[in-house]
């Protein structure tokens, strides 16, 4: 039994040696030379190069293939972070550019108006529970000479006044708090009214009361400060008229205004320090 397996294993490895050997030397002979056995092995082998041609092909084509994709998912991933890191610094310069804007236009109200300033940057914004602005807190205070009463402008208009001052630090009554109180004029006709603010409840907007009940005015009308009191300087806008209210027997004229002062997104604001230094708000 074992003589006719040793014979059987020798039988298989001397094909497995001659077999390619004839497919080889019927491959690399001259055409011209070929005998009817090569051409027998050759008939055969064609179809078995094909087979093995395509799929040595395919397999070469897989591994390029992958190690392309991991070069360029390496890329990707370089170029992704590249992207992120200049938006990042364009949000950062854009962030600055819009910093120095603010600056340039204090700059230039601080040349127009005729009083004593100072700059301050708003380091802290109260928030009411439906997310607006309700107060706003600057980094100056006692040692800057600040003073409750004391006009806060940007070059939008007014944002309010000094309520309270406590160290380095003044919280600010805007317009639009119950609180504030302003002598006003408005339109070409110069209307006179008070303004106070609507405070939660005006979603951003100011009470006028005018003083005569015939006073034409229309909405859109431009509100400013009327110097009177002197607690304010004239002619600093407030904002514009954005409702009148219905007259009824007689009484006030009423109507709603708009502040020109955007308070979400006040950084930088001037504080007229040259002011009434004994006012206080109510």
């Amino acid at each position: 039994m074992n003589y006719f397996q040793t014979i059987r294993d020798a039988s298989i490895l001397l094909a497995l040696v001659i077999i390619p050997a004839a497919f080889l030397r019927a491959n690399l002979r001259d055409p011209s030379e070929l005998s009817w056995l090569d051409r027998g092995l050759l008939r055969v082998s064609g179809p078995v190069q094909y087979v093995g041609q395509w799929a040595a092909d395919g397999v070469t084509s897989l591994v390029e293939d992958y190690v392309y994709l991991i070069d360029v998912k390496r890329d990707n991933d370089h170029l992704r972070a590249e992207n992120d890191r200049l938006r990042r610094e364009m949000r950062a310069l854009r962030a600055d550019a819009q910093r120095v804007y603010e600056l340039e236009s204090l700059l230039g109200l601080r040349e127009r108006v005729a009083t004593e300033t100072l700059t301050a940057r708003v380091i802290a914004k109260d928030i009411s529970p439906s997310f607006r602005v309700v107060r706003l807190a600057v980094d100056r205070g006692e040692h800057a000479g600040l003073r409750a009463g004391m006009p806060v402008i940007t070059n939008d208009g007014l944002v309010g006044q000094i309520r309270r001052v406590s160290g380095e630090i003044a919280d600010v009554l805007l317009t639009i708090d119950p609180e504030s109180h302003v002598d006003v004029v408005v339109g070409e006709e110069r209307a006179r009214g008070r303004l106070e603010g609507l405070g939660e409840r005006g979603r951003y907007r100011c009470l006028i009361q005018f003083d005569r009940p015939n006073d034409q005015v229309a909405v859109g009308d431009e509100v400013f400060t009327s110097g009177l009191g002197k607690k304010f300087p004239a002619s600093i806008l407030l904002g514009y008229i954005s409702k009148i209210g219905d007259q009824e027997l007689g009484l006030h004229q009423e109507g709603e205004v708009t502040p020109s002062v955007d308070f979400t997104r006040l950084e930088e604001v001037l504080v007229l320090t040259s002011g009434p230094k004994d006012a206080a708000t109510r």
